[in-house]
């Protein structure tokens, strides 16, 4: 909470997981279970990733069955799922039993994200937009996943599809610069700043 007359701020550090590296456990097989897989593997198809759920649905099913590292296990959660497990996520609409899996979550020094319960969560899942390489991840610090998804939208738009040809371009011309760290800025900043002029 900020301090009277001071404006709060997102304290909130982020980063990019290399998901295909880590373990991560979903639990939850139902319309929320799917929506944070779907959002997980549009970012990371390769994710490795196991999802309990005591009934999984269809569509997760028919989804996973294009993504060999996602391993579905149809039963009720146990602690025991938490062996090998880098992260987690609980999707599913009970209080108590998403209060369980946190609880178990943390004694167990596991990272987890339960689904709109920012208070038993450790980490959020970010808006993101995507352009080639560039992604940028959106937080409202779970004030607000409209806003994130609005702003998501402006930059969709706004942002040129071929700033990925961009970036590539960009990384041959580092490449191709000799000398030490600070001549290659030197000349990438007279560069680019070509960019910048009128």
């Amino acid at each position: 909470m900020a301090k009277p007359g001071t404006q709060e701020s997102n304290e909130l550090f982020p980063v990019f997981l290399k998901l295909n590296q880590l373990r991560l456990l979903i639990v939850g097989g139902g319309y929320v279970g799917m929506e944070k897989l779907q959002a997980i593997l549009s970012n990371s198809p390769e994710a490795k990733i196991v999802l309990v759920a005591t009934e999984i649905s269809a569509e997760i099913k028919e989804l996973v069955k294009a993504y060999p590292a996602v391993s579905l296990i149809e039963r009720p959660y146990a602690l025991s799922d938490f062996d090998n497990i880098d992260i987690a996520i609980v999707a599913i609409n009970d209080a108590v039993i998403s209060s369980q899996v946190a609880a178990d979550a943390k004694s167990k020094g596991i990272l987890i994200n339960v689904a709109d319960k920012p208070d038993l969560s450790d980490f959020y899942l970010a808006s993101i937009v995507q352009k080639g390489n560039l992604k940028i991840a959106i937080s409202t610090n779970g004030k607000s996943p409209t806003i994130a998804k609005r702003i998501k939208e402006v930059l969709n738009e706004t942002l040129p599809g071929e700033i990925g040809d961009l970036l590539t371009n960009m990384q041959n011309i580092r490449n191709k610069i000799g000398g030490d760290f600070t001549e290659k800025v030197k000349q990438l900043n007279e560069i680019t700043q070509k960019l910048t002029e009128k």
